[in-house]
């Protein structure tokens, strides 16, 4: 596995496994017309703004295997005061989970905060409904802090979960042994 800095040349990649991320982990949480008819775009448009005027304090990582692009990971620096960086995406394809890419991508957020990061903090947002990610995120480290209710793209209501690792060093434990 490769892991290297997303680029203009991703957006459509990246798009595509945000948007099945999304219809595979968000049906019943969102809309049923959104996710069918309307995702690809939503997250083409957000990924096209992201990678083509990126933000000094955002960072995009993808996971690469035999030149096909696997998964990513979105973070931002200092996005809350309390929590530090957030973990804003994290998604792999389904046929390259259980491999360590979702553990190397985390690895990878979790240095960009401790390396540049004010707050040596990182947190992430999960749906309640995704009880596989938050068992991956509790296996990893993460701690359960607190929920948020929110309005999702297309319509409804939605509840997050927020998952924090006070120290995200142990992200780094996590991808190491995976890398070795």
């Amino acid at each position: 596995m490769e892991y290297r800095g997303a680029g203009v040349r991703d957006i459509e990649a990246i798009a595509a496994i945000h948007a099945e991320g999304w219809r595979t982990n968000y049906r019943g949480a969102y809309s049923d017309a959104f996710l069918d008819e309307e995702v690809f775009d939503d997250r083409l448009a957000v990924w096209t703004a992201r990678l083509t005027r990126p933000h000094p304090l955002h960072e995009t990582v993808v996971a690469e295997s035999g030149g096909r692009i696997v998964g990513f990971v979105h973070t931002v620096l200092d996005r809350d005061p309390v929590w530090g960086t957030l973990l804003d995406n994290l998604h792999v394809l389904p046929d390259a989970q259980r491999r360590g890419v979702g553990t190397g991508l985390m690895a990878r957020s979790a240095a960009t905060a401790l390396a540049r990061g004010s707050h040596q903090r990182l947190y992430l947002m999960v749906l309640r409904q995704n009880t596989a990610a938050q068992a991956f995120y509790t296996a990893r480290g993460g701690e359960c802090v607190g929920s948020e209710v929110a309005e999702p793209a297309g319509g409804g209501r939605i509840v997050g979960l927020r998952y924090a690792w006070s120290d995200p060093s142990v992200l780094l434990l996590h991808g190491a042994a995976r890398d070795a």
